[in-house]
């Protein structure tokens, strides 16, 4: 890999990294002012509850990572998007799959941000792995922004 390569990947991995730890102080900190009687609100039947939608990130986070090479750590429930619902439980999942997700980032060697992985039934690499990850929570932070303020909680930061 040349010089102008690594300085790539070095720099894709810091603007995740830094991007990852703005999503973890907005996710969790509206998780934080969202009250826990509105965790089970729901926009619609048959659409996410707020509790519902953290748990998917969180869960998602996991999934995606194990794209870059690495296990889903034992003891991670599948139905927990279901089954979560403790506002306290729901920030502890969120926070520790933020965890999992910034420290196999800082772990990746350089050389294998332009690995080829497969993502969702997609041929991608590593760095783009990286993009769908961050792609997914802006995602869904924007609709959590939205569930928020329909039940009149107004984000923190805005």
């Amino acid at each position: 890999m040349d010089a102008q390569t690594a300085a790539k990947g070095s720099a894709v991995r810091e603007v995740f990294l830094n991007d990852l730890n703005d999503l973890e102080k907005k996710l969790t900190g509206l998780a934080e002012a969202i009250p826990q009687d509105k965790f089970g609100w729901r926009p619609g039947s048959g659409v996410r509850s707020v509790s519902e939608v953290y748990m998917h990130v969180a869960l998602s986070n996991y999934y995606f990572v194990s794209s870059l090479g690495v296990k889903v750590p034992s003891g991670i429930n599948e139905n927990a998007e279901k089954t979560v619902t403790q506002k306290a439980k729901v920030i502890e999942a969120l926070k520790a799959s933020m965890q999992f997700v910034r420290q196999t980032v800082k772990n990746l060697p350089e050389a294998d941000l332009h690995k080829a992985t497969s993502l969702e039934g997609e041929q991608t690499t590593y760095e783009g792995a990286l993009l769908v990850i961050s792609g997914h929570m802006h995602e869904h932070l924007g609709q959590l922004i939205a569930y928020a303020r329909s039940n009149g909680v107004v984000p923190p930061w805005s």
